[in-house]
């Protein structure tokens, strides 16, 4: 059997795991977030959650990982105990894998798009209305043939790197493109730091207002802190896992999950210090929405001085950042045809071009040709339906997952994964966190899983509420079918 290939450096580990966990949730949600809920105050508390929540289950997916020597797709075969059932679970995170990149190439096209028509000039070569510059957004929407194009030039972009291999390609240039995503965010934090009137943004974001956390409701807040840590990782479907898998014994992987977190944090914290100054600068709404990318923040590049570069320049980083997450879970979709099937890289990654382009075209279609398609009530698209089925779905569940098996007695065990969560030098995961993470962090999942159900739902009406609560219901029992049931042998 081939040896598997590794990581050639440390920094590569790290830069290229983070790229896969930096990604547009980190530039397009967390600012929003930020401004929706009360700026520094929800900061604040989005940190804790993400010490108590991401680091154990990020920790855990590593840890699977590097012991296995394989992606989700067969790794639960390798570890599990005779008897069980969790190696059924990989087809679960494949099809997680899959269902994400169905319409995260879709958004990684639209900001190689939006960097090219900055730079082209389109946003700044005259003074542009907000209802022009929405136009320009639903333009770029409404076409078909424009949103096919990008993303597929996304899909052959990304896993071109991949066809390279892990070393040559996916972790040599996805280190220099996070290098210049940090170098861009730095530069052009500093730009809006120096921007007129940005001070007061600078208060509103980094001074805690807890009175208008109470005013926002405050379990709205810790509710929307504890969803945002929780997603903004990438962790459930094994996209983590996969980096484990290519990782030697040297370091422990406490250590190792601890700066992938802070580079995580640095970025998001970084992206609100580079747009809610902007926004008080030219008196635009911070708490906007998902439309603060798209339409809110090139209509602040049309009124700011050097406007086409400074656009240019945020929508490369934003183009980075997406970039770097499709890399990194493409590289995982290959590596599952090379672990089922001894598929050859090459094979591995011609066979999915065409698989992702074809899964990629309901998502685009939702926003013109099949736009009447609202399937989780008014308002919303296909592409909702897939976000939806991967964020309230398959990545808490499958945390939910990845915890279970680390430290239940049916699963791989609490002392299999200890022994190989502290291999190598470096920080010792705490053996305190044993219980908590057992009994109350898998709670804790389930109650935000549930609440997101909620929240989706039942302000929709009952109709919609019930059958889709039913299906959260179904899932979580399936959970339990993983964790409890052992064949007889």
């Amino acid at each position: 059997m081939k040896e598997r290939e590794k990581f050639g450096s440390r920094l590569g580990f790290i830069l290229v795991s983070a790229g896969c966990a930096i990604g547009l949730g980190n530039v397009w949600k967390f600012p929003y977030m930020c401004g929706q809920y009360g700026g520094a105050a929800f900061i604040l508390i989005y940190l804790v959650f993400l010490a108590i929540m991401g680091f154990p289950i990020m920790v855990c997916e590593f840890s699977v990982g590097r012991a296995s020597q394989k992606s989700c797709a067969t790794s639960f075969k390798v570890l599990e105990k005779k008897g069980t059932n969790w190696h059924k679970y990989g087809y679960f995170g494949m099809l997680g894998n899959y269902m994400l990149m169905m319409f995260y190439t879709t958004v990684a096209g639209w900001t190689m798009y939006y960097c090219y028509r900055a730079a082209m000039g389109e946003f700044t070569d005259k003074v542009l209305t907000v209802a022009e510059v929405e136009a320009k957004y639903a333009q770029m929407t409404g076409s078909p043939q424009t949103m096919l194009l990008w993303m597929i030039l996304a899909v052959l972009l990304a896993f071109g790197i991949c066809s390279l291999g892990m070393q040559k390609g996916v972790e040599k240039i996805t280190k220099v493109m996070m290098i210049c995503l940090l170098a861009l965010i730095i530069v052009l934090a500093i730009n809006s730091l120096m921007l007129p009137g940005a001070g007061e943004g600078v208060k509103f974001y980094l001074i805690p207002d807890f009175q208008g956390m109470l005013d926002k409701g405050i379990g709205n807040v810790v509710f929307g802190a504890m969803s945002q840590s929780f997603f903004t990782l990438s962790i459930g479907i094994g996209s983590m896992a996969i980096f484990g898998s290519y990782l030697d014994k040297k370091r422990s992987l406490a250590g190792e999950t601890i700066s992938i977190t802070i580079l995580d944090t640095f970025v998001a914290t970084m992206s609100g210090l580079i747009i809610i100054p902007a926004c008080f600068s030219f008196n635009i709404e911070p708490g906007a929405g998902p439309s603060l990318i798209f339409i809110t923040l090139p209509n602040i590049f049309n009124q700011m001085a050097g406007g086409r570069v400074w656009g240019s320049l945020f929508f490369l980083f934003l183009a980075f950042a997406a970039l770097s997450t499709v890399i990194a879970v493409f590289e995982n979709i290959v590596s599952f045809g090379m672990d089922l099937w001894n598929w050859s890289r090459t094979k591995s990654v011609v066979v999915n071009i065409v698989a992702i382009i074809i899964l990629s075209i309901p998502c685009v279609l939702g926003f013109n040709v099949l736009s009447g398609m609202e399937p989780l009530g008014p308002g919303t698209n296909i592409m909702d339906l897939e976000d939806f089925l991967v964020s309230n779905n398959l990545l808490p569940l499958g945390s939910l997952v990845y915890l279970s098996f680390c430290t239940g007695k049916n699963g791989w065990g609490w002392e299999n994964f200890e022994k190989e969560a502290n291999a190598g030098e470096g920080l010792k995961f705490p053996r305190f966190l044993r219980g908590y993470m057992t009994y109350v962090l898998p709670l804790i999942i389930v109650v935000i899983y549930l609440k997101g159900y909620y929240d989706m739902f039942y302000s929709k009406g009952m109709s919609y509420f019930i059958p889709w609560m039913c299906v959260a219901v179904a899932f979580l029992a399936l959970i339990g079918y993983f964790r409890f049931y052992r064949k007889k042998d």
